[in-house]
């Protein structure tokens, strides 16, 4: 008996074709505010109006809080960001960031919080953030200095934490911190008194981006999310079911250059015919689109598995955001090089997609670390 080739085994279900459609009509729907969007250092109004009337920030929540599925879907979530980035980095971190921002609440967080606000996350009435890092910690985090102390019926945070994403904007903070000799994280709403936010830095790629700080900032006890100490464990589910969306968010970003270069190779004649027939310019086109395949073969894999198995796959997510994210620096950089001095104009499509490829290798777990993990784990566990 012959295999049954009528199926593609490897075509995306109609489900997540029907969220690429949609989430491709949201991204083509803002790129008329994507430049300005791009370099702006606070949530852009029109990006967000259109966001929330897309309804895809649904699947940053699990249904019982108006999300689209039960659970949030690792696959889903990659498959939009890979649309979103193409056409603009701040709407891809506007959607993304609300499920990076409120998982572990809905992992762990009480009744009553999860009830009020998770709902409002979905619908992008409120605005959700993650507190990780801090000015002299990076992913070293057991080295992390904010402090959480139970004082009666209230837990009392101290602390500053770095380059956080939708700092300053955000409408809530999730907060790891330390809780007497373990970490445990924490539903901060933003108008908590003593919390304050401030913006130092900028990145080449600007970003919605600042410090907050915490001064005596009191909380309920039931703000706590989990257990104490189980703060690392809920950001580790975190980082397993969101790590390979910035995969995806790569694979679009580099998708969207290989079309500019070759947009550009097409229409640009030089020695009497088209750039993309001349001297290594077809070559740099197809290593690309090679690599680009490749890229998304790995992250629709790895994320695919994330959805079943989060936790237990996220040796593929690390691997696909590795390779995605470093495949997408040398697609961008060598449309850059096809382009020529075009490639290197201010305020241009392709230079947009230059500054934002750069923080993709480092933000979520850069290249190094994740190498680091991914060579401890398989000399420890083997292949």
């Amino acid at each position: 008996m012959s295999p049954d080739t009528t199926t593609d085994l490897f075509a995306l279900p109609e489900t997540y074709r029907d969220l690429q459609d949609r989430a491709r009509e949201l991204a083509v729907s803002v790129r008329d505010v994507a430049a300005r969007a791009d370099e702006a250092s606070e949530t852009d109004p029109d990006v967000r109006a259109r966001l929330a009337a897309s309804g895809l920030t649904a699947l940053a929540v699990p249904a019982r809080w108006g999300g689209t599925f039960d659970a949030v879907d690792s696959l889903a979530m990659t498959v939009v960001r890979e649309q979103l980035a193409a056409e603009s980095a701040h709407l891809d971190s506007m959607f993304a960031m609300q499920g990076i921002g409120s998982y572990g609440l809905a992992l762990g967080g009480s009744d009553a919080v999860r009830d009020e606000w998770l709902p409002k996350v979905a619908s992008l009435e409120a605005i959700a953030a993650l507190c990780l890092t801090e000015p002299h910690v990076g992913s070293d985090l057991k080295a992390l200095t904010t402090r959480a102390e139970v004082d009666g019926d209230r837990i009392v945070l101290n602390g500053h934490k770095s380059f956080i994403t939708n700092g300053g904007d955000a409408d809530f903070y999730s907060v790891l911190a330390r809780e007497d000799d373990g970490y445990s994280l924490f539903f901060v709403p933003a108008d908590s008194p003593g919390l304050s936010t401030e913006r130092p830095h900028q990145i080449i790629a600007p970003h919605v981006l600042a410090d907050v700080i915490f001064a005596d900032v009191a909380i309920p006890l039931d703000h706590r999310i989990g257990e104490p100490g189980q703060g690392f464990s809920l950001v580790l589910a975190t980082l397993a079911t969101f790590r390979v969306s910035v995969a995806g968010a790569a694979v679009g970003m580099a998708q969207s250059a290989l079309a500019l270069a070759l947009e550009h190779a097409n229409a640009r004649e030089q020695f009497g015919g088209p750039l993309s027939k001349l001297g290594s310019v077809p070559e740099h086109l197809a290593t690309c689109w090679t690599d680009i395949e490749a890229a998304r073969s790995l992250t629709y894999r790895a994320a695919a598995a994330s959805a079943r198995d989060a936790r237990g796959s996220l040796h593929l997510s690390s691997m696909a955001k590795v390779v995605a994210t470093e495949t997408c620096g040398r697609v961008v950089d060598r449309s850059v090089q096809i382009m020529g001095r075009f490639g290197i104009v201010r305020g241009s499509d392709i230079e947009r997609l230059y500054r934002a490829a750069r923080p993709a290798r480092i933000y979520e777990g850069s290249t190094e670390v994740i190498l680091d993990s991914l060579a401890r784990q398989l000399v420890k566990n083997g292949l």
